[in-house]
């Protein structure tokens, strides 16, 4: 009878567990945050982005939608915004519900690559998404001052080309780097005055035991050159589980550091 017992005692501590671990994976949590620079150009106010990434299998739900709407000037998709076996009727669903928030920019990742990438690539264009892929755009204050917003392919499948998406932006300014992969910030020197990198793609671990350091947890990081942003993302790959790196979305707000 012992035995039974404590069979049913660690049977039950599994399904806890894994409802927990459930749970995490399915948040729609949405975290805030406010971050200064000294050279952020000061006729732009503050400019509030929201960023998502890793959406994988998810549908981005109407809560977080409406939670984000009103609140920001654009929005960043940090790449794998689909993966092998999801349809491109999902994909659409969650463009038309970005596409709510405002302009919504993309970074390719590597995940991106598992089905169709040239019907995704018409998908996105079809609904108004602006591909940064190797690229840069441009957004410039009445008063002159010039911020731009750069976007390279997937790191990991060695797509990405910076010195592309540097091209473009010759002129003085505060740049912005979406990378889906954070490992690019390694890459950088400081001659790309590069002040800002919003990157997802590790999922924080997803399932994260004890003290893992392989994969990045969702936070800053201050590198000599840059600031990096990593983002647990908002889906999951393989299983639908987390543990100790719960799903996130965030509304970034830049400023002039006083």
């Amino acid at each position: 009878m012992t035995w039974i017992v404590l069979g049913c005692f660690i049977l039950c501590s599994v399904i806890v567990c894994f409802i927990m671990m459930y749970r995490e994976a399915i948040r729609d949590t949405l975290l805030e945050h406010s971050i200064s620079f000294a050279n952020f150009p000061i006729s732009f106010g503050e400019v509030r982005i929201f960023f998502i990434s890793d959406i994988h299998r998810r549908t981005v739900s109407q809560s977080l939608i409406q939670k984000v709407k009103g609140k920001v000037d654009l929005v960043i998709i940090g790449g794998d915004l689909a993966e092998r076996g999801v349809p491109l009727s999902r994909v659409a669903d969650n463009i038309k519900r970005l596409n709510e928030l405002g302009q919504v920019y993309f970074v390719w990742g590597n995940n991106d690559y598992e089905i169709d990438f040239h019907e995704l690539d018409a998908l996105l264009l079809q609904n108004g998404v602006k591909i940064l892929d190797n690229t840069g755009t441009l957004f410039e204050s009445e008063q002159g001052e010039k911020i731009w917003l750069l976007g390279v392919d997937d790191v990991g499948l060695k797509r990405d080309r910076l010195d592309l998406a540097l091209a473009d932006c010759e002129e003085e300014g505060f740049r912005i780097l979406v990378s889906h992969n954070p490992d690019i910030a390694h890459k950088l020197n400081g001659t790309e005055r590069i002040s800002f990198i919003l990157s997802g793609h590790t999922h924080g671990g997803q399932i994260r035991l004890f003290h893992a350091t392989r994969f990045l947890k969702g936070g800053m990081y201050e590198y000599p050159h840059t600031t990096l942003f990593v983002s647990n993302g908002y889906g999951t790959t393989f299983v639908p589980l987390r543990f100790q790196a719960p799903a996130q979305t965030h509304l970034i707000t830049l400023r002039r550091k006083d």
